[in-house]
């Protein structure tokens, strides 16, 4: 792995930063040539022309910046490689049938618990099945007939097994000791220093939200919402900075749906249910949070498509919400409202690349010494926490336009906007600006 590299492209020598990826994959930022070709395979199909249509459909799945998918046509099948996270997804597709497989683990004996696991799962299956095989291969298996082949069946069903095979093979494997992993060579193992600053930055922010909670001003039983924005937004910085796979990150979106889910209990029981949930992860060995905090490559997002326009609502319909804490000495509430603006829209959207680059500056102004300790040159404020610098931070959001100008026509927001009087109005003001951009497309 090339630790430093330039980020965003950067031509300035001042900016070659490491060379890492926070949040998830998204599928979304795709090149106009690649529609193309998910027409090219809609129109083959409709012609019966059935391997020019899986042609042209895996070339519509590549994504040419982390080569995610491998096809080649040999006489009268295909062959296809493509990966999803831990997971590397195999098949074949010939004039009459396509299949795919993932394997997800490998045991040497049969277990009723993590059998009674796979028939559960397989109820909640659309397209693909969960197989066993003789060498005792765990797999998740996807076939259809060329005539039932059209690309939006094959694009849900290969992203159903692809999506299913990578949360299932860590958490089986973890909780099943005749389980073992397979296929996992192509993950990129990050550094044991890498690793142990992350892992540490994961326990130290939970350790100090639960803090908060616990001696923190603010009553808990008496404004539980202010609780939840803690708890919201520590869960989502943690899964966009430290990005863990495996239990921890099922964890992480167990809490999201916990907290989400339509049901009858009050904040303060889904605060309880959260915090608990938390602890949990604090208390699992350093080694196994570590063993999932690997690098991969992807071809399905999970994050839902969104334009500028839902995030100007979201973020306008949240910083309603500061002005009390603010008044009333709560600072660390208040910013974490701006935190969890940010966290929530990472966490769930996939939206336009300048939002998501001014998201993550965010996270680079606010946490430097985390960037800092895992590499990063950048100094946008005093360390430990010290006054901004509007000069650089302005300079950084700046650049950040200047990359979109010729995307985005209208995109000149004023950074003399942003204010730096204390980091409360500093965090308000910047999600203003970002509500503020007009992102309408160059004609």
């Amino acid at each position: 792995m090339n630790f430093f590299s330039r980020l965003f492209g950067a031509t300035n020598d001042q900016l070659i930063q490491p060379n890492l990826r926070f949040g998830r994959y998204t599928d979304s930022y795709k090149e106009e040539d690649k529609y193309d070709r998910w027409d090219e395979a809609a129109s083959h199909f409709e012609a019966k022309r059935f391997l020019d249509s899986y042609l042209a459909f895996f070339e519509y799945l590549r994504d040419d910046e982390v080569k995610n998918v491998i096809c080649e046509k040999d006489e009268e099948v295909i062959r296809f490689t493509f990966y999803q996270g831990s997971k590397k997804i195999t098949g074949w597709a010939n004039e009459k049938k396509l299949k795919a497989e993932s394997k997800i683990a490998k045991t040497t004996k049969l277990n009723i618990g993590f059998l009674r696991r796979l028939v559960e799962s397989n109820y909640n299956l659309k397209y693909g099945r969960y197989c066993i095989d003789d060498d005792g291969d765990i797999s998740m298996v996807f076939d259809t007939l060329s005539l039932d082949a059209s690309p939006y069946k094959i694009y849900y069903a290969l992203k159903e097994i692809a999506l299913a095979s990578d949360k299932q093979d860590d958490l089986l494997v973890e909780e099943f000791e005749s389980l073992q992993q397979v296929n996992i060579d192509h993950i990129t193992h990050l550094s044991p220093e890498e690793k142990a600053i992350k892992s540490a930055y994961l326990r130290k922010s939970i350790e100090e939200t639960l803090h908060e909670i616990e001696h923190g001003r603010l009553n808990a039983a008496q404004y539980p919402g202010g609780i939840t924005y803690l708890l919201l937004e520590l869960i989502y910085r943690l899964d966009f900075l430290v990005r863990p796979e495996g239990n921890t990150m099922e964890a992480f979106e167990r809490m999201h749906r916990t907290y989400f889910a339509v049901d009858k209990k009050s904040a303060r029981e889904k605060n309880r249910s959260l915090i608990k949930e938390l602890q949990k992860v604090l208390a699992r060995p350093a080694a196994k949070l570590e063993h999932e905090l690997y690098d991969t490559v992807s071809t399905f997002g999970i994050t839902n498509p969104s334009t500028h326009t839902r995030l100007r609502e979201f973020i306008e319909g949240e910083l309603g919400n500061i002005e009390w804490y603010e008044e009333n000495g709560h600072e660390k509430i208040a910013l974490a409202i701006t935190g969890y603006i940010a966290g929530y829209s990472l966490f769930y959207y996939s939206m336009a690349k300048v939002d998501r680059e001014l998201l993550l500056l965010y996270f680079q102004i606010m946490h430097q010494d985390y960037f800092a300790s895992l590499g990063f040159t950048h100094r946008y404020a005093e360390p430990d926490g010290g006054d901004l610098k509007p000069t650089e931070v302005r300079r950084a959001m700046t650049e950040i336009l200047d990359r979109y100008s010729k995307v985005y026509e209208k995109l000149k927001g004023n950074v003399r906007d942003i204010k730096f009087d204390n980091r409360v109005h500093f965090a308000t003001s910047y999600m203003h600006f970002i509500a503020s951009l007009d992102l309408s497309k160059t004609s």
